[in-house]
């Protein structure tokens, strides 16, 4: 050690050290979170609809690190009575939060997937239906932008009201985004109730089956249960339209699943991406593929009458040809397909 060099006791280091300014503290998850809530309440006062999907973005950009499931449900809480309308129907659809949040959806729709639809003629101009579509893309991206086809290309411009699965029916955040976008709890007491109304309904028949499918699984149907909307198809007289959607299968390649991650959660898998986990929030962003939604001719089943719905073989062979149909339509147009992202 050089002579000049000057030794500095560790107890005075320590003084120097107490005496340094600390970083400001970046806030609690509790404290961030009722800000939120605060912001979220003035807007929902002011009524613009337009800032509160500024907020909810600013939501998503802030990120949710560190804060609970029961948060988690707070910040849910917060979402739909900013979003609330005293003019919601029985099944919580609410004509006010689905104009907020069109903007969003008809940019994913006409700009991001630049979706093609064909069919929509097939589509009956009022009364029940059944519309019967292949599930795919991890989050029900399908469903919405299926309502959407139908809402544009329609001359009815009718209501696609699509049946969610529990795994997106009890998610925090997600859970009042579809029941208010015009999404029913899956079970076939609402899926009856429903047509009986004369509703225009979508099902997506491969359950979880179908939005966990691996990539190299992509665009081949799974089972399609045991045949529950074929019952309902029978018990109402509806006639099923099978609807093909290619496209949402490569918006989150599912390379792997990490079930243990999303069981304590209530989740059935966990997907992993190319994208999800590892580049944090930008992982959540689908990519921009080019979507095509083929809605087939009607597949009536009048000619079986409602006592057709307890006789299981005659369920399980109309679902089996549901499928085949479906499937045959899946490939005829990946036949036509050219590019993944061109179409």
């Amino acid at each position: 050690m050089s002579a000049q060099a000057k030794v500095v006791p560790i107890t005075d280091r320590r003084r120097a050290s107490k005496r340094r300014p600390r970083a400001a503290a970046e806030p609690a998850p509790d404290r961030r979170l009722a800000e939120l809530e605060q912001e979220l309440r003035e807007l929902r006062e002011s009524q613009h609809g337009d800032s509160l999907l500024v907020a909810l973005a600013r939501v998503v950009s802030s990120g949710v690190g560190g804060l609970t499931w029961a948060s988690l449900a707070r910040l849910q809480s917060a979402l739909y009575f900013a979003w609330h309308s005293e003019e919601t129907d029985e099944y919580g659809a609410d004509a006010r939060f689905a104009e907020t949040l069109e903007p969003l959806f008809e940019f994913l729709y006409a700009v991001w997937w630049r979706v093609e639809a064909t069919g929509t003629e097939h589509v009956p101009a009022s009364g029940p239906a059944l519309v019967v579509a292949n599930h795919s893309g991890v989050l029900p991206y399908d469903g919405l932008m299926v309502q959407l086809a139908i809402r544009h290309e329609h001359p009815a411009r009718r209501l696609c009201r699509l049946l969610a699965l529990d795994m997106f029916a009890l998610l925090p955040v997600l859970a009042p985004l579809l029941s208010k976008s015009g999404s029913v709890r899956a079970s076939p007491e609402n899926a009856e109730r429903l047509l009986r109304q004369g509703e225009l309904l979508g099902v997506f028949p491969e359950g979880v089956k179908g939005v966990g499918k691996r990539f190299r699984e992509r665009y081949r149907l799974a089972r399609f249960g045991r045949g529950g909307f074929v019952r309902v198809a029978l018990r109402t007289g509806a006639p099923i339209i099978p609807c093909a959607v290619v496209g949402a299968e490569e918006i989150h390649p599912v390379i792997g699943k990490a079930d243990w991650v999303g069981k304590p959660f209530g989740l059935p898998y966990f997907p992993l991406t190319p994208t999800f986990p590892w580049l944090g929030p930008l992982g959540v962003v689908p990519l921009p593929t080019k979507w095509s939604i083929d809605f087939g001719e009607p597949i009536d089943l009048e000619e079986h009458g409602p006592e057709g719905a307890e006789d299981p073989i005659l369920v399980n062979r109309i679902a089996e040809n549901v499928r085949a149909t479906l499937q045959r339509m899946i490939d005829g147009r990946l036949a036509r397909r050219r590019s993944v992202w061109f179409g």
